[in-house]
This record gives structure tokens, C-alpha cells and sequence, in this order.
């Protein structure tokens, strides 16, 4: 259940600064991309296009967003098909492992929100108590 709520956790993230990163990402894509991006990748992220929605992201200035999504990717695979104590099927040996990357992942979800997001959602005035509620609720559980 946690893993769950990280990665939309991570997802909502990846929104966000699809959204803040909008313009600077559609300078780089072209006619059906562009379109795709707007209509579906921004509202929606889909987690079948994760991956090619984090290159955009890294390529705007989100060093290693790319690894920290396959992070998020590897744990939302292991909330539907749980650890393998074998090590033989699942990307992860036990729960232990498991729980340790998904800290990592917070760790890195609440330092870019922090470094970034904020900042930039605070010169906007977008920056809403809401927002910081959340923010303050993510980072007790850390």
C-alpha cells in the first residue's frame, strides 16, 4: 500500500513539472508529440509512458529523474507482484528491500519538491496551503 501511494505520489510529481516545465518542453517536440503531450501525457501521465515522460523531464533540468523513475516504476511492480523471496522473478529479494528504496524515493521526492517545485510555484503565487499541508504530511512519514 505504500509503494501504491508513492508512486502516485511520484506521478503527481512528474505532472507537476510537466506542467511547470510546459513551455521548455514544447520547444523541443513536434507536431504529433506536441499534441500527445498536451492532450495526454500532462493531464494523465501515463504509466505506460513513464520512462519516455521522464526523459522529457531529466532533459529539462531534473538530473537523474530518469533513474528515480525507474525507482518508482520497479517498486510499483512490486506492490502488484510483492517481493520474491527467492530473488528469482521479483526485482526485490524481500520487503526489507523493498521498504528501503521506497524511503530513498520519498527522500528524493521531498528534496526535489522542496529544491524545485516550491520555489518555482512560490514566484508564480501557485503555491497554495494546500500544497504545504501535503508536503509537511510527506515529509512526517519520512
Amino acid at each position: 500500500m505504500l509503494q501504491g501511494r508513492r508512486y502516485q505520489a511520484w506521478r503527481a510529481l512528474t505532472a507537476a513539472i510537466l506542467a511547470l516545465e510546459r513551455d521548455k518542453i514544447l520547444g523541443r517536440l513536434s507536431g504529433e508529440q506536441r499534441k500527445w503531450f498536451t492532450e495526454k501525457a500532462v493531464p494523465r501521465v501515463p504509466s505506460s509512458r513513464l520512462k519516455a515522460i521522464s526523459s522529457l523531464v531529466e532533459d529539462s533540468g531534473y538530473t537523474y529523474y530518469t533513474h528515480f523513475t525507474s525507482t518508482a516504476l520497479d517498486l510499483h511492480d512490486c506492490q502488484y507482484h510483492g517481493p520474491d523471496p527467492d530473488a528469482e522473478l521479483s526485482k526485490y529479494r524481500g520487503r526489507e528491500e523493498a521498504a528501503g528504496d521506497i524511503l530513498r524515493l520519498a527522500r528524493i521526492l521531498v528534496g526535489i519538491i522542496e529544491e524545485r517545485v516550491k520555489p518555482r510555484l512560490e514566484r508564480e503565487g501557485k503555491w497554495a496551503r494546500e500544497h504545504e499541508e501535503a508536503l509537511a504530511r510527506l515529509r512526517e512519514q519520512l
